[in-house]
């Protein structure tokens, strides 16, 4: 009994790991891969390095697309886009 005693604190920290760290870690991977599934063309959005854009074409052998930007077509990885900064410019805007 006094075994369990022994692990009860280290079991303690592990499961608040996993709660705090781990777990939202998990969701946050699933979503930004449903982001980067669901593109389209037409999309606005913003790469990680901060650039603005829109999907002009999608590839999905290479899980890549083209972005035209005022410099021109740049092709981009998927996973190199932004799903925060990307949401928020295709937010409605809000009514005052």
């Amino acid at each position: 009994m006094q075994d369990l005693g022994s692990f009860l604190p280290l079991l303690l920290i592990f499961v608040v790991a996993y709660m705090f760290m781990i777990r939202p870690q998990m969701k946050r991977q699933k979503d930004e891969k449903k982001f980067s599934q669901e593109l389209k063309k037409g999309d606005r959005i913003v790469t990680k390095s901060g650039m603005y854009g829109k999907v002009v074409d999608l590839n999905d052998k290479d899980f890549s697309c083209i972005v035209e930007t005022m410099a021109g077509k740049i092709k981009f990885d998927r996973s190199a886009i932004s799903m925060e900064l990307s949401k928020k410019i295709n937010a409605p805007e809000k009514k005052k």
